[in-house]
C-alpha cells in the first residue's frame, strides 16, 4: 500500500538509498543527485553528480559519505553536503553498481566484466575481470568480508576480501586467505601461519595480544606464543569491530551489541543504554580504555555516554552533550583513572579534550584546534597526535592542557 509520494520528477529514478539516520532519502535522477528529507517542510539538497546518466548511488551509515556511478564511466565519492571528495578516471564501460561495506571502510564497484574494491577515500585496492557481463547489483555481508553481485549473464558472483594487513611494533599480520593468517616478526625475521576452522571476520593486534574473531569463535593469542590460543564461542555472528586496551578488549556485534572481555576470555560486562542501535556502532563512535568506555549516542550524535567497564554502568545519570555532532572519539590509555581524558573531533572538524571522569566533566572541556581529521593517543604516554589539513601532525602532552 502506497503511503506517500516523496518526489515527482521528469526523468526515471534508477537508484534510491536511505540516509544514515533513516530520516532522508538519497536518489539519482538523470545527471542529478538529490537528498530528500522525509519531513514535508524540509528543503532538498541537489547537485549535478555526473556528465552521464547516474545508474547507482549508495550512502554509508558509518562515514556518512556517498558513492555514485554513472554512464560517464566514472565513480565518485561525496560528502553529505554534495562536496566532491574523489572522482575516478574514466573506465572502459559505464559503472552499473556501487555499494558501501557495512563497516564503512571500503566500497565495491561493478561494470562490464569488472569488479573493483576501493577504500573509503576512493583509491582502488584491487581490480578483477570476471567473465560475467555487466554487474548490475552489489550487496555485502554484515561482517564486510564478502560481496555478492548480480551479473548480466544470469550468474551471481561472490568475492571475499583478503590481503588485509595490521601492524603493531615489530609484528605484521596479514589475512592471506579467508581462513589463514600470516604473522611476521620483522625484527627476528620469523613467520608463523595461523589456520582457522571458519572464515576470519575481524582481527586486532596490540598490547601483546592478537584477537581474531571467526564466524563462530573468538581466539586470543599472546604474541609470545602463537601455538595455543585461548578460544571461546561467540553468541553473535556479525562482529563489526574489535577494540583493544591494556587489560581488556571490546567486541562490537551489529546484532548482539557490545561485549567487554579480559585477555583470559572472561566476559567483564555488556554495556548498553536505552535506545541503543547496535547496527550504528563502529570504531569512530566508540572509545575504550582499561577502565572507561565512551559511546556516542546512536539517536543524537551530540550526546555521549560514559561507562565504567568493570561494572558496565553509566557514570552519569544523563549523557553528556556537545554543541555539535561527534565524528570521532578516542580515550587515552595512560595514567590515573580519575584523570582519564577523551579526545574527540566534532562535525566542524574541531578537536576537543575533556577529563571524562571528573565530577563535573564539562568544566574540563578544552578546545585544542580546528580542521582536524584524525586523532590517536600514544599507548604508553599521555601524548595525543592529530592530523590537520591532511598535511602535518600535532603532538602535545595532556599535562600542558590542564
Amino acid at each position: 500500500m502506497l503511503r506517500s509520494t516523496l518526489a515527482q520528477v521528469g526523468s526515471p529514478v534508477y537508484s534510491v538509498a536511505w540516509g544514515p539516520d533513516s530520516e532522508q532519502i538519497l536518489y539519482a535522477c538523470g545527471k542529478q543527485i538529490i537528498i530528500k528529507p522525509l519531513a514535508p517542510s524540509a528543503k532538498s539538497t541537489q547537485w549535478k553528480g555526473h556528465d552521464g546518466l547516474i545508474m547507482k548511488v549508495d550512502w554509508s551509515s558509518v562515514n556518512n559519505h556517498i558513492v555514485s556511478g554513472a554512464e560517464d564511466r566514472k565513480y565518485k565519492v561525496w560528502d553529505s553536503y554534495g562536496r566532491l571528495l574523489f572522482a575516478s578516471h574514466p573506465h572502459h564501460y559505464p559503472i552499473m553498481s556501487v555499494a558501501w561495506s557495512p563497516n564503512g571502510e571500503m566500497f565495491a564497484v561493478g561494470a562490464f566484466n569488472t569488479l573493483r574494491l576501493c577504500d573509503k577515500s576512493g583509491w582502488c585496492y584491487s581490480l578483477d575481470k570476471p567473465n560475467t557481463g555487466s554487474i548490475y547489483s552489489l550487496d555485502w555481508s554484515r561482517d564486510s568480508t564478502l560481496v555478492a553481485g548480480g551479473c548480466g549473464n544470469g550468474h551471481v558472483i561472490f568475492a571475499g576480501v583478503v590481503n588485509q594487513t595490521i601492524e603493531w611494533k615489530h609484528l605484521v599480520v596479514t589475512l592471506q586467505e579467508e581462513k589463514v593468517l600470516l604473522v611476521e616478526d620483522v625484527v627476528n625475521n620469523t613467520k608463523d601461519q595461523l589456520e582457522f576452522r571458519d572464515r576470519v571476520v575481524k582481527m586486532s593486534l596490540g598490547w601483546d595480544h592478537l584477537v581474531v574473531t571467526t564466524s563462530s569463535q573468538c581466539l586470543i593469542y599472546s604474541t609470545s606464543n602463537w601455538n595455543t590460543p585461548l578460544i571461546f564461542d561467540l553468541k553473535g555472528l556479525t562482529t563489526s569491530a574489535i577494540l583493544l586496551a591494556k587489560k581488556l578488549f571490546l567486541i562490537v556485534d551489529s546484532v548482539q551489541g557490545l561485549s567487554v572481555y579480559s585477555y583470559e576470555g572472561r566476559m567483564i560486562c555488556s554495556p548498553k543504554y536505552s535506545g541503543i542501535r547496535t547496527d550504528s556502532l563502529n570504531v569512530n563512535n566508540i572509545a575504550v580504555s582499561s577502565d572507561t568506555l565512551v559511546l556516542v549516542d546512536s539517536r543524537d550524535s551530540r550526546a555521549y555516554h560514559v561507562f565504567d567497564v568493570n561494572t558496565g554502568r553509566e557514570l552519569t545519570d544523563k549523557p553528556l552533550y556537545h554543541s555539535q555532532e561527534l565524528m570521532l572519539v578516542a580515550l587515552d590509555q595512560y595514567g590515573n583513572t580519575n584523570e582519564r581524558c577523551l579526545g574527540f573531533v566534532d562535525k566542524n572538524n574541531d578537536l576537543f579534550l575533556i577529563q571524562i571522569r571528573h565530577s563535573n566533566p564539562l568544566t574540563k572541556l578544552k578546545k585544542l584546534g580546528g580542521m582536524v581529521t584524525t586523532l590517536m593517543w600514544h599507548d604508553t604516554t599521555n601524548m595525543l597526535s592529530a592530523t590537520r589539513w591532511q598535511v602535518y601532525c600535532v603532538v602535545l602532552p595532556q599535562s600542558s592542557v590542564y
